[in-house]
Order: structure tokens, then C-alpha cells, then sequence
């Protein structure tokens, strides 16, 4: 009996343990719905920056963040105001990018363009245009500065924080001594999240659901809506003549609609599948949004979002969609009313769409109408995402696509170098490039042609760029279009290059060296992710051989022979990042620009070497009056000072500099 009561009591005690650790509250500590919980936080005590010294910093912000929030602390106060009127070598700032790691090497205009936009302090309010792709926002160094930053100011995803002390060209050449107070800054980022899935927003006030599939099939799954097994498309692969037959997937079945055609096509393979929420399931009130999110997770030709079930006398249904980041009335990426036609998006990006949705009264044109508006409408909500089968692509899924095996490099000087060939079998993997032609779309009814790479540049090299080159033994007669997370074409692209044009206005790119037979550009800290390049051809390439190849390398251009390319780590320790150290006359992002001519240099050695000659005339007075440890001290001092600044100014170096800064330096220290 006594035994039996002690097993008793050791059972109750483990119960009150077990339900005591369920109950206490974890290191982030508990949370009500509707309130942001602490994420991931970052803090660095002391970072020192010497002159012209720089590094990076990478802040991953989840789906589910609501706000982040950056202190910054410095040990000088730049005061906006007078920032024009700082020398460039004295300048310290922090920027802030998206998905790329900011370049500090960018014009004089584009200087004065971004200073005079920097970021302001505190929270951001209503200023969303840090949102805005390829923008750098920086602040000049600060006592004390915060950025709160919500999620419907940034979208989620990887940023990155640059801090520099000193910009312009002169930053990357090389010096033998630092001359300057070096400046520290010390960082604290807090990352907030909702406690639960179903809230959403800055303050977590705000519910989005997913729609489901209700069709019992792996391929209804929203999340993976265009992620098809390979059986299911080798079984729907076929081929007609004098025909054209577009292939649609519904709920319940495949239909096939045949479009007249004169000339021998390709089939048109696609796979659309819809979803839906029943009437009873959506109800608005005037003045309230609903949201709602859907995942692309692969290219896909268009998704399209239509409302039906609602009166005709009702009110307006108005759509808002926004990429990766919460719409609002006034910042959003599409719009449209979807009470009379659908919302359709053409090639959308891969990634999280956000959806809201409001009802706005309609002006009322007949002012005796007696029925009045009702103040909550009910309405049925479908979205249609389609993509195409068989690798295939495009408009009409007429193109070919070939995915690209990244092939890394044997030995690379930097960590992510490696190149990517086609993974159909035709190219080797043990060369660098492939013969483009074998792989070019078909097309009889068309003047030009179509044909997509896609390539994954892989996470923690976002300091990379992606260089192609085109190559032709005729002239070249090839449009090459990129575009990240999406198809790009005429339209939509965020690269474009030509023989005789391309989008030179952007410092994330370079097209040189081309000519009618050699196209050769770079993307300089190419985001991670898939990338996709689209090829424009004319329907008839038969006569032309061109090669292609595309590659993730460290420096452009192998820093133009001016300088070394090293490679480093960001301060988080999760991405790599190149960049030259250039020679005393080059500087810039690659060494391409010219900072002391040759004649200049050679002058500039000439008057800092001859100026130690005046140590001669204390010397020659010091032995006139034969006072010899003088003499001896002018003198060398004098040869030992020559020595020095010839290592220092590039011209010549007796022995390693180390050696002669000390050997110069310590007797006056």
C-alpha cells in the first residue's frame, strides 16, 4: 500500500513538472494573438574601420516578420546638412540594399543623387522607397541613429548593411599606409514576428489565409502548383501537324481546344489548375480588406484571380497585389475591379504574391434607384495559376527551356566560381561553354524565336557576378534579356543587351568589349536565386555556330589586369564577397579607372623621393663642423627616408615595407 502511494506521488510530481515546463515561458517568451514576438536578434559590440575600409553586413527577414529594427552607434556625428561638403575620402556612411550588397564605387552625380536621398531617422513613416529594387538608401555615421522598418515598408528576404569609411575610385587602390583616424560603429538589429501564422502585418492586427485546393491531387497543392511529377509530362508530350492544340488541366479532367493554324507547329502544353472559395466562406464590409497570399514556386506563364457569386448591383470589387511584401491602396504592383473582368498577371515572378481585396460603392448614375447598397457583400474568390509542360516556355508555350548544371570550378580563387551548362546531356561538364544552336527553338510562323536558361545562383554568394559571353563566327544577330525569379521578354526584364544597345544605366552592369560577332557582359553581385536569360533569335539560325558561356566569378574582368581580386566573408559569416586591390595608378570596382597617369606617377615618385635630399644640407653642416653621430644621423635618416617613400609611392622596395615602416618609424615614435 506504501509502495503504491509513493508511485502515486512521483506520478503527480512528474505531471506538475511536465505541465510546469508546458506552461513556462520559452526564452522568447509567450505572446497573445496579435502581438510581434522577438524573432532573431544581431549584435556586434565594436566594429573599426580604417580608412577607406569596408564590410558588409546580411539581415535575413522571414515571411512572418512584422518590423526590424536597426540601432547604429558611432563615435562622430556627420551632420546631413554637410555632407557635400566632406571630402569623399572622409565620408563614412551605411547603406542598406536588398538582395544585393551595395556597390560603394558609383558616380559623382549618382553620389550627390543618393546622399540627398538618404535615409531619414527614426521610424520611416509613410516613405516606402526603400522598397524599391536596385536602390541604395544610406545614412551618413551618427551619434545614436534607429530605422524601424515594417513589413509593408521591406519585403522579406535577404539585405544587406554596408558600412564604409571613404568612397569613390581611390578606395580600392593600393596604399602602403593608412593615413587617417580609423571610426567605430557598433549595431544592434532586433527582428519581430507574429506568435502565429494566421496574423499578419506591422502591429500583427491583420488576418491572411491561403486558399486550398480542394481537388484531392499532390499537383493542387498551392504551395507547389507548377511542380508536376515527370511521368505526368513525358505522358501529356505530343506532337500534330496543321494544328495547334492548347492542352488546359481542370478540376476534373484535361480538355483540349484546337486553334487553326496554316504551318506545321508545336503542341501548346499547358496545365492550369484552379481554386476556389465558396460563396459562404467570403463576406466584406464596406471600408474592410481581406488578404490572402499565394506561393509561386516555379515559372509559370500567368495566374489569374476572378469573383463571381456576388449582385450585379453591388459594389465594386477592387484587387490589390504586391510581390513578396503587403499591398496597400497606394503602393501595389497590380490592381484592377474583379466584379466585372479577372485580374491576370502575365509571367509572374517566383515568390509570395500578397492579395488584398475591399469593396468600393459604385457612383450611383441614377439618383430615383431605390435599391440601396449593402453594407457587407458575400462572393465567391477562384485563382487560376498556369504553367507550361515539357520544358516548355513562354507566351504560348512554344519555346524551349533548358535548366543549367553549375559546374564548380577546379582550384577557383574565390570560393563560388564555378560555370553552368545545359543539363539535357548534349554539353560536357568538363567544358566551360556549349554550342548554342543545337539548343535554339524552332519557329516556321514566326520572324524571331525564343529560347530561356535558367540558372540557381546558390546562397552565400551574393558577392559573386554572373558573366556571359556570346561568341558567333558571323555577326551576331542574338537579343540577350535576364530577368531574376521570372520569364523575361520585350516587355519585362531587368538586364537587356545587343550589338548595339543595352541597359547600361545600371552600376550592377557592364556590357564591354563587344563587337558584331562578341557580346561579353557581367551582373555584378548577382542576387541568390534562379535567374533566367532569354534569348532572341531570328527563326533561321542554321548558317551561324555561336557559343555561349555563363559563369559565377569573383572580380569583372579579373580586375582588368590592373590589380587582385581577393575574396572575403561578411561580418554575419554566411556570404562571400569579392573585390580588387588594385596597383597605385587604377581604382575603382574593377581597377578601370585611371587615378595617376604614367607620366604622373612617374613625376609624383621623382619630387617625393628627391624631397628627402634635404637631409643633405644638415648632413654636409654636420661634418664641416665635425660633429660625425650628427652627420651619421642626417644621413641616414635621410637614404632610410628615400627608401621608405620609393616602396611607398610604388617605385622601388629594397625590402618589404613592413621592414621599412618600422625601421622609419620607430625612432620617431
Amino acid at each position: 500500500m506504501a509502495a503504491a502511494r509513493r508511485q502515486a506521488a512521483v506520478l503527480v510530481l512528474v505531471l506538475a513538472l511536465v505541465m510546469g515546463a508546458g506552461l513556462a515561458p520559452g526564452p522568447r517568451g509567450c505572446a497573445a494573438q496579435g502581438e510581434a514576438v522577438v524573432v532573431s536578434s544581431y549584435g556586434q559590440g565594436r566594429l573599426s574601420l580604417k580608412p577607406y575600409d569596408w564590410t558588409y553586413l546580411r539581415v535575413e527577414l522571414p515571411p512572418s516578420f512584422s518590423s526590424v529594427t536597426m540601432d547604429f552607434a558611432a563615435d562622430i556625428d556627420l551632420q546631413r546638412e554637410r555632407l557635400k561638403g566632406i571630402p569623399r575620402n572622409k565620408l563614412a556612411i551605411i547603406c542598406l540594399m536588398n538582395s544585393n550588397p551595395p556597390i560603394p564605387d558609383i558616380s559623382d552625380s549618382y553620389l550627390d543623387n543618393l546622399l540627398s536621398n538618404s535615409l531619414p531617422d527614426g521610424p520611416f513613416g509613410n516613405s516606402n522607397i526603400i522598397n524599391q529594387p536596385n536602390l541604395v538608401q544610406c545614412i551618413p555615421f551618427q551619434k545614436n541613429t534607429t530605422l524601424v522598418l515594417t513589413n509593408d515598408q521591406v519585403s522579406p528576404g535577404v539585405w544587406y548593411i554596408g558600412y564604409f569609411h571613404g568612397l569613390g575610385p581611390a578606395r580600392t587602390q593600393s596604399k602602403m599606409i593608412s593615413r587617417g583616424k580609423a571610426h567605430l560603429v557598433s549595431t544592434r538589429i532586433t527582428v519581430r514576428g507574429c506568435a502565429t501564422s494566421a496574423f499578419w502585418g506591422p502591429y500583427c492586427n491583420q488576418t491572411v489565409d491561403m486558399i486550398g485546393c480542394s481537388q484531392p491531387s499532390i499537383d493542387n497543392n498551392s504551395r507547389n502548383l507548377l511542380d508536376l511529377k515527370a511521368e505526368r509530362r513525358n505522358s501529356l508530350y505530343t506532337r500534330e501537324h496543321n494544328r495547334r492544340i492548347n492542352i488546359l488541366s481542370r478540376p476534373n479532367g484535361l480538355v483540349e481546344q484546337e486553334v487553326a493554324s496554316n504551318a506545321t507547329t508545336l503542341v501548346r502544353m499547358e496545365n492550369s489548375i484552379s481554386c476556389s472559395i465558396s460563396n459562404d466562406s467570403i463576406c466584406i464590409r464596406q471600408g474592410d480588406m481581406k488578404f490572402y497570399f499565394l506561393d509561386v514556386v516555379n515559372l509559370a506563364l500567368q495566374f489569374k484571380i476572378t469573383a463571381t457569386n456576388f449582385g450585379a448591383l453591388g459594389p465594386s470589387l477592387i484587387c490589390y497585389l504586391r510581390h513578396n511584401a503587403f499591398p496597400q491602396r497606394d503602393l501595389h504592383d497590380y490592381s484592377g475591379d474583379i466584379s466585372h473582368d479577372p485580374l491576370v498577371v502575365k509571367l509572374p515572378n517566383i515568390g509570395r504574391w500578397y492579395i488584398a481585396i475591399e469593396t468600393v460603392n459604385k457612383t450611383q448614375t441614377n439618383v430615383t434607384a431605390s435599391t440601396p447598397v449593402l453594407d457587407t457583400t458575400c462572393f465567391s474568390l477562384k485563382w487560376q495559376l498556369t504553367g507550361c509542360l515539357n520544358g516548355k516556355t513562354g507566351t504560348n508555350c512554344s519555346w524551349e527551356a533548358y535548366g543549367l548544371h553549375r559546374v564548380p570550378k577546379r582550384s577557383p580563387s574565390v570560393p563560388f566560381e564555378s560555370y553552368y551548362v545545359p543539363t539535357d546531356g548534349t554539353a560536357s561538364l568538363e567544358d566551360s561553354h556549349f554550342y548554342l544552336e543545337q539548343f535554339l527553338s524552332n519557329s516556321s510562323h514566326e520572324q524571331f524565336a525564343w529560347t530561356y536558361f535558367f540558372l540557381d545562383v546558390p546562397q552565400g554568394s551574393a558577392g559573386a557576378l554572373i558573366h556571359v559571353q556570346l561568341k558567333s563566327d558571323k555577326d551576331l544577330n542574338y537579343e540577350l534579356y535576364s530577368k531574376y525569379g521570372g520569364l523575361p521578354s520585350n516587355d519585362t526584364w531587368d538586364y537587356y543587351a545587343s550589338r548595339t544597345s543595352s541597359s547600361n544605366g545600371s552600376v550592377f552592369f557592364s556590357l564591354q568589349n563587344s563587337t558584331d560577332s562578341d557580346m561579353d557582359l557581367s551582373i555584378f553581385y548577382a542576387k541568390e536565386g534562379t535567374w533566367c536569360f532569354g534569348v532572341k533569335h531570328p527563326s533561321d539560325t542554321a548558317n551561324s555556330q555561336t557559343y555561349m558561356s555563363i559563369s559565377l566569378q569573383g572580380c569583372h574582368r579579373n580586375c582588368n589586369q590592373k590589380g587582385v581580386c581577393h575574396s572575403s566573408v561578411d561580418e554575419s559569416g554566411l556570404t562571400f564577397y569579392s573585390f580588387c586591390t588594385c596597383d597605385r595608378d587604377h581604382g575603382g570596382f574593377d581597377c578601370s579607372d585611371e587615378l595617376v597617369s604614367p607620366n604622373g606617377h612617374i613625376w609624383q615618385s621623382v619630387f617625393l623621393i628627391a624631397s628627402n635630399g634635404a637631409a643633405i644640407l644638415p648632413a654636409f653642416w654636420a661634418l664641416r663642423q665635425k660633429a660625425f653621430a650628427e652627420w651619421i644621423l642626417y644621413t641616414s635618416s635621410g637614404i632610410s627616408s628615400a627608401l621608405y617613400h620609393s616602396c611607398d609611392v610604388g617605385t622601388w622596395c629594397i625590402l618589404s615595407f613592413r621592414v621599412l615602416q618600422v625601421s622609419y618609424l620607430a625612432p620617431t615614435c
